[in-house]
């Protein structure tokens, strides 16, 4: 196998068309968006975990292929679909993505073609999804074609090289799953096969939904503490002298980012089919939406009056990118704004969210401020700048403290 399609250049379609080109392979990038191919071929992906200019050195080789035609998989070895899998309005799943792309597909598939699924999902999604539309255009699926799914593990902005994360893998059939595993051990240093594309896709529903749950515990314990009038940064470090059976999370201003609000929904839906109430999920689910409203009212404790001013630093749901998704420090802007409250924003690496600008350096240094609190705390921040211009500073460990954070 050495040519590969990758349907979706999003946050993990664009890097992992890198790590194929990395190994040698011929990359067919496909994605419906014209502008974001047009981004691509510009250099202007904003994508953190990308190389551009060695993108562009394979755009010009030849050995990257841009284009939004799904005709472009015809006598590819493999396929591989990252497209979207947001919620539908009532929290079920939105596979309307991943059927179009497939359906898209479909007419352009080879003999002895490799089609993998790595979009989040609910398990069964393969087999109960794809796999009847295989079947139903007389696809001999582990003999003609080959299915499989494997869960995608990236994590924006991490310094952690893709290929050193292991790929989980799981096929219709034996040897789908030999198939998969040999395309994916060329380009990962670890491959685990599992017995079945579904336990693949519950896989990545548990890391997942774990990582939800305990967030959403520790923000919920950090406002309990509070209450009490305890350090929870504190209660935390001293519970992690145990050395066995306990993890550190530490609070924050609530999940954000399209993988750790969204999944838990996906195996939500797929528990009731099966008459299994997750009512964890229900409560953590509670706590998250909470938590921005609960931050913003410790915000206007600083307020006093109608011309006072708070800054907001971060409005990406996570440190050093650009992505807005579900993030909570947007939610706690617009809960702010709902209130009356005067604020500015600034984050170096989200211009503009909404209807929302950022503030510049130059800006921010003409300002004065009651309060600032940073809620995303990227790399290589101002912080003396915030404090010249701020009564008060609160950064993202002083959240959940008494007095809002203020240690003066």
């Amino acid at each position: 196998m050495k040519s590969i399609a990758i349907i979706g250049l999003g946050y993990v379609g664009l890097p992992l068309a890198e790590l194929f080109l990395q190994n040698d392979f011929t990359v067919y990038g496909i994605d419906i968006n014209v502008s974001r191919i047009e981004q691509i071929k510009e250099s202007r992906s904003q994508n953190p975990d990308v190389d551009e200019a060695f993108l562009q050195r394979m755009i010009e080789a030849k050995q990257f292929h841009l284009t939004t035609k799904p005709e472009a998989i015809t006598g590819v070895d493999a396929v591989i679909i990252c497209v979207p899998t947001p919620l539908k309005e009532k929290n079920e799943p939105d596979l309307s993505f991943v059927e179009s792309a497939f359906d898209q597909l479909m007419p352009h598939i080879s003999e002895n073609q490799l089609l993998c699924l790595e979009s989040t999902t609910y398990p069964g999604t393969t087999e109960e999804v794809l796999l009847p539309k295989l079947k139903a255009s007389r696809w001999q699926v582990g003999k003609d074609v080959f299915l499989a799914y494997s869960p995608e593990r990236i994590n924006p902005g991490s310094n952690v090289p893709a290929y050193t994360i292991p790929k989980v893998v799981g096929g219709t059939t034996q040897a789908c799953l030999e198939k998969a595993t040999t395309l994916y051990e060329y380009v990962f240093d670890t491959v685990h096969p599992v017995s079945s594309t579904r336990a693949a896709e519950m896989t990545k529903i548990l890391e997942n939904t774990q990582r939800f749950v305990n967030i959403s515990f520790i923000n919920d314990f950090a406002m309990l503490c509070e209450k009490m009038n305890l350090d929870v940064n504190e209660v935390i470090e001293a519970a992690a002298t145990k050395p066995y059976g306990f993890t550190k999370y530490y609070p924050g201003p609530g999940i954000g980012g399209h993988c750790i609000p969204i999944d838990p929904h996906y195996l939500a839906y797929q528990a009731e089919k099966h008459q299994h109430n997750p009512s964890y999920i229900e409560v953590s689910e509670q706590t998250n939406q909470e938590v921005p409203a609960y931050i913003a009212k410790k915000i206007q404790r600083y307020v006093t009056n109608q011309a006072d001013r708070v800054l907001i630093v971060g409005m990406s749901y996570k440190p050093d990118i650009a992505d807005v998704r579900e993030s909570s420090a947007v939610k706690v802007l617009e809960k702010l704004e709902d209130d009356g409250v005067r604020f500015d924003y600034y984050d170096p690496f989200v211009p503009t969210v909404k209807h929302y600008q950022s503030m510049t350096e130059e800006e921010l240094k003409k300002q004065d401020y009651v309060v600032t609190v940073i809620l995303t705390a990227h790399t290589n921040l101002p912080i003396s700048l915030f404090e010249t211009i701020s009564d008060h500073l609160i950064l993202p460990e002083q959240l959940y403290l008494k007095q809002g954070g203020d240690q003066s």
